[in-house]
């Protein structure tokens, strides 16, 4: 277990705290370094290339605006062509030769933990801007994507009281589908209901006859879709070919890979996917994040949630290092831990958790209709990432550098 680094101010935070002009310090240094590591290629690319240009959408904002307390922001970008080797090399490389302040880096879990050892080992502060399976307690990382209290507490209830209790699972065959099955087992158990079916897809399987087979033996009310990736999302238009004309809820369709853009209508018809963010959304901030993206980037084919959340966490990054004066890790720590760094964003306002370094998010339950157009049966607003503060995890206590699961959560502190 690593030491409480939040006892462990630096003198940038100290004098912050103190104010004696750190921030001023901080004007005269060089440019703040930002690594970036997303898939620009490879399985993962449609749902990812969008994520890089909201950082420079971000970076050019701020920049324009004065930088970063008077700082310049640099990015440091590296394609990892959706494979966890790559991003083990490039994560060292950034964090040993490059020498950023922090790196932004990730779109699968498995990515996530391939790299988060190596951002542990050298004590660097990293960005995950990605929906997950929920869990990661570990004070190198900020979450800033939606976790399964936020999707899974909402949407399962929801689809069970409106179209049945009986359910039934696709899910990617790694942690991320593994551990957000579990949560769905869970939430359908609590609610009365009951899992018919549950299969666990290897990822670059493209041909879903058998599943289809199996999922049309049962007598499911609906489908939980946890598919990830350009070869699972074969399903869909496959599913619609065989009519299984089941309902469908995911946490990550939509939201993610605008599947209801790319496939034929109505393959997706009737799925319920709970996002904090996709273009769709019809409020002023929503249209005014769309109009400047577009503008600087007008042959984008889709604006995702992880856009919204890369964009969100540049900005936070921002406050964070303009609060502590520094961009020391433990001074910026010190800030999160504060509980107020938040943010009005494209999705809203949101915070940051000092508990888990996890981010609130507003809920938007999007339906894809027969025409592939996305209407929103309901919102939950503001929703905090409370499990894992509640389960045992408070990183301004201890950083025990672990993910949990629903069967295994953390220890109390």
């Amino acid at each position: 277990m690593k030491t409480n680094r939040k006892a462990l101010l630096t003198s940038a935070a100290l004098a912050a705290a103190a104010g004696l002009g750190a921030a001023t310090a901080l004007a005269q240094d060089g440019p703040i370094r930002i690594g970036v590591l997303e898939d620009q290629s490879g399985d993962f690319a449609a749902a990812t290339m969008v994520k890089v240009h909201a950082i420079e959408l971000a970076a050019k904002e701020i920049n324009d605006a004065g930088g970063i307390a008077g700082r310049p922001v640099e990015l440091v970008v590296y394609d990892t062509q959706s494979d966890n080797r790559r991003y083990q090399e490039f994560m060292r490389r950034v964090l040993q030769q490059d020498k950023v302040d922090v790196v932004f880096a990730g779109f699968s879990s498995a990515s996530r933990e391939a790299y988060r050892p190596i951002v542990n080992q050298f004590d660097g502060l990293a960005f995950y801007n990605n929906q997950y399976e929920g869990g990661v307690c570990d004070a190198n990382m900020i979450v800033t994507g939606a976790v399964p209290e936020q999707q899974f507490s909402t949407l399962i209830p929801w689809m069970m009281e409106t179209y049945g209790p009986k359910v039934y699972t696709l899910a990617a065959d790694y942690n991320f589908g593994q551990i957000s099955a579990e949560w769905v087992r869970q939430i359908v158990a609590e609610n009365g209901g009951e899992m018919v079916g549950e299969e666990f897809i290897p990822l670059g399987v493209s041909q879903f006859s058998q599943t289809i087979q199996n999922i049309q033996a049962t007598d499911a009310d609906f489908v939980v879709t946890l598919l990830v990736g350009a070869a699972q999302a074969s399903y869909y238009e496959q599913a619609a070919s065989a009519d299984v004309g089941l309902p469908m809820a995911s946490s990550v369709n939509v939201g993610q890979g605008y599947e209801h853009k790319r496939f034929t209508p109505p393959s997706l018809k009737d799925m319920y996917v709970t996002t904090n963010y996709i273009e769709e959304i019809d409020t002023p901030a929503s249209k005014a994040f769309v109009e400047k993206f577009r503008a600087m980037f007008p042959d984008e084919p889709y604006i995702n949630q992880e856009a919204a959340n890369s964009y969100i966490a540049m900005n936070l990054y921002k406050q964070m290092v303009e609060r502590a004066g520094s961009t020391d890790h433990d001074a910026i720590r010190a800030e999160l831990g504060k509980g107020d760094v938040c943010f009005d964003g494209p999705s809203g306002n949101v915070c940051l958790d000092p508990k888990s370094q996890h981010m609130s998010h507003t809920i938007f339950l999007a339906k894809v209709e027969a025409d592939h157009s996305i209407a929103f049966p309901t919102v939950w607003e503001n929703i905090a990432p409370y499990w894992l503060g509640d389960a045992g995890c408070d990183l301004t206590k201890n950083d025990p550098s672990a993910q949990y699961t629903p069967s295994s959560p953390p220890p109390a502190n």
